[in-house]
């Protein structure tokens, strides 16, 4: 049980890919986000790079594709019926969606729109990318006996049952 999760670490951050601009930051009118670190909730080079970090430390970390959201996959296109897409959405190619799947929400960028199917690549958007991350942790705490036995984290920046 050693090297169970043991800490709830809150944080901002700020994510780019390599080079570019940030695609997504916490920081813009939003809450931290919280992570129980060993559950695998957040990508395995992030976690690594948050163990052992104070409050109050900013720091840059940058996570390569393989401890990210993996290498693309070519393989991992679909054709989808349009029935399954929202339909106050134009789709277009390029366009990320998220689609309902028997594994919950899942993000499909569109490939091709057909009369009533869609071509979709079922990797993440961030797949074969390597991320920079702009870090700030918040808060540090000991994960409670709840939070440890359901795997994530409860309340803020964390999930409400």
């Amino acid at each position: 049980m050693s090297d169970a999760p043991q800490q709830v670490i809150r944080f901002h951050y700020s994510v780019a890919e390599i080079g570019q601009p940030p695609m997504e930051s916490s920081r813009e009118g939003g809450e931290p986000i919280a992570a129980l670190i060993g559950a695998g909730n957040i990508i395995p080079g992030l976690e690594k790079a948050l163990i052992g970090k104070a409050v109050g430390e900013r720091f840059a970390v940058v996570v390569p594709a393989a401890e990210a959201y993996g290498e693309r996959n070519e393989a991992l296109t679909q054709r989808v019926p349009k029935k399954y897409f929202p339909t106050q959405i134009a789709l277009q190619p390029g366009l990320t969606v998220n689609l309902q799947t028997q594994q919950g929400p899942r993000p499909v960028t569109v490939l091709k729109v057909g009369m009533s199917v869609v071509d979709v690549d079922l990797n993440h958007p961030m797949a074969g990318k390597d991320l920079s991350f702009d870090i700030e942790i918040v808060e540090v705490r000991d994960a409670s006996e709840e939070e440890l036995s359901h795997g994530h984290v409860h309340g803020d920046g964390g999930h409400h049952h």
